[in-house]
């Protein structure tokens, strides 16, 4: 007789945890895992669990009840499409497929299609949080088929993190591709949120010559007002953490590496034509930390200022938090500009508000920071861009002063910091009434006649200098704004 209320496949450290998180909260849920004997393995320390093993996938179906909720945590890529073949033969119409993996989100929107074509629901969810997130309450962002939300609905919003007020960071994201879309921009945003971190760190151990534990002091310092977040809170921990005397972090590779989501967010505002300049800054320099051997040889023959800081450290260390605080609202900002522009490509009505009540808790990017986006998004649901609302455009002005020294700094000492400039680089760009994108186009036009608009003239309109008296009137027909 079947009696579980949710099946999962995929057992390792966060189909595990998750899974314990589900049986914590009263439901029964029933497991596969390719290797059966981690099936085993994983019933024998979890005894006096609901949880229920089975070591093939139609033992598996058979233990679920109706409508079957079937959770996929397997590698993204061909495994999931691989066990979605192999699952839907054995399943039935209104039964739904869950991939709480790190899929693309082209690939969502293809799944999607694909099982409802076969009368099954299917659910692409973002799951954030890491291992303890799993079991203790992540931060949940499905998507796919709508008519699947209500029979997981209470599951996923009873395992999910709450935000301070008890709500659950979990809600229906949007139909295909959404919820792994969202989860997606929070990676690149995470991405960009540990680069701005980091170029903190370097710049207060090599520009101000700080120690370990001098630096931990900060952190716990900032960890405590403004800056409060996870990543903040286990800065200051790594930064604290030693072993017989020796500090872990000092004897670890700057060489990072990553799973692909922010190259990804990169690509993805390309292709939408949005100016995703942090983020994708902190997608290139992890590609140049893992230049290591080539950095080493270039730093023996490529010399740089030969400066050292003489001015007030404090000062200069609360100008850092200032820098960190303004930059970290472009990141959020160019984030969201792409999750609106995605929006409109893909026909997503996403709530805004909302996704940042799903990041309060839970997830890696969980600050006290997002409790404001939510604020700035219930003042106004049509929000274009988030330096208009008046509490980030008054804090972004209160901090410009003390950002612009740090770069100024950090460029007077050579220590790169490509996070925080292109922060700023956008942050003056976007306030710019006029740039020099008419050069540009004139450029263009001259040397491949694709022609331009007029400041004098209704926009819409096309024009073509023959710039050499030899170009003639014909025109590219390329022009794209």
């Amino acid at each position: 007789m079947a009696q579980a209320d949710i099946a999962l496949i995929g057992l390792a450290v966060m189909g595990q945890n998750l899974v314990m998180n589900m049986a914590d909260h009263g439901y029964t849920v029933a497991v596969y895992n390719r290797t059966t004997s981690v099936v085993d393995e994983f019933l024998g320390s979890t005894k006096g669990m609901s949880i229920i093993g089975a070591h093939s996938l139609k033992e598996l179906v058979a233990t679920i009840k109706r409508p079957r909720r079937v959770m996929l945590l397997v590698k993204a890529g061909k495994p999931v499409d691989d066990l979605i073949d192999s699952l839907i033969p054995l399943l039935e119409p209104g039964d739904i497929i869950i991939d709480g993996g790190n899929s693309n989100y082209q690939d969502t929107i293809r799944r999607t299609a694909y099982v409802e074509s076969k009368g099954l629901w299917f659910v692409g969810t973002g799951v954030s949080g890491g291992e303890e997130g799993a079991r203790r309450g992540p931060s949940i962002m499905p998507g796919g088929s709508p008519a699947a939300w209500p029979h997981i609905k209470e599951i996923f919003q009873a395992i999910a993190a709450k935000t301070p007020k008890g709500e659950p960071c979990c809600d229906w994201v949007g139909e295909n591709g959404a919820g792994h879309y969202v989860k997606m921009v929070h990676n690149g945003i995470e991405y960009g949120d540990m680069q701005l971190i980091a170029e903190c760190y370097h710049l207060m151990r090599d520009g101000l010559g700080l120690n370990n534990p001098a630096m931990h002091q900060v952190f716990a310092r900032w960890n405590e007002g403004r800056l409060d977040s996870y990543l903040i809170e286990i800065t200051r921990d790594i930064l604290g953490y030693h072993e017989d005397g020796v500090y872990t972090l000092e004897l670890i590779l700057d060489s990072a590496g990553q799973k692909g989501t922010g190259k990804w967010t990169a690509i993805s505002a390309i292709e939408q034509g949005v100016p995703l300049t942090l983020i994708t800054e902190a997608v290139l320099a992890r590609f140049l930390s893992a230049l290591k051997d080539e950095r080493v040889q270039a730093s023996k023959v490529l010399k740089g200022p030969n400066a050292t800081f003489k001015g007030d450290q404090d000062a200069l260390v609360r100008d850092l938090e200032d820098a960190l605080y303004a930059a970290k609202i472009v990141s959020y900002t160019q984030g969201y500009m792409l999750l609106r522009a995605a929006a409109a490509e893909y026909g997503w009505n996403l709530n805004y508000g909302g996704i940042a009540l799903m990041w309060r808790g839970g997830c890696i990017i969980r600050s006290r920071f997002l409790g404001e986006i939510k604020a700035a998004y219930d003042r106004d649901p049509g929000l274009v861009n988030l330096l208009l609302d008046p509490f980030f455009r008054e804090a972004v002005e209160s901090a410009q002063a003390a950002w612009r020294r740090v770069i100024a700094t950090a460029v007077e000492l050579g220590i790169p910091v490509p996070a925080l400039m292109a922060a700023l680089a956008f942050y003056d760009g976007y306030r710019t009434a006029r740039l020099p994108a008419n050069l540009l186009q004139a450029q263009r036009d001259y040397f491949g006649a694709h022609t331009y608009e007029r400041v004098d003239r209704p926009r819409g309109e096309f024009f073509h200098t023959n710039w050499t008296g030899r170009g003639g009137t014909t025109t590219s027909r390329s022009y794209t704004a």
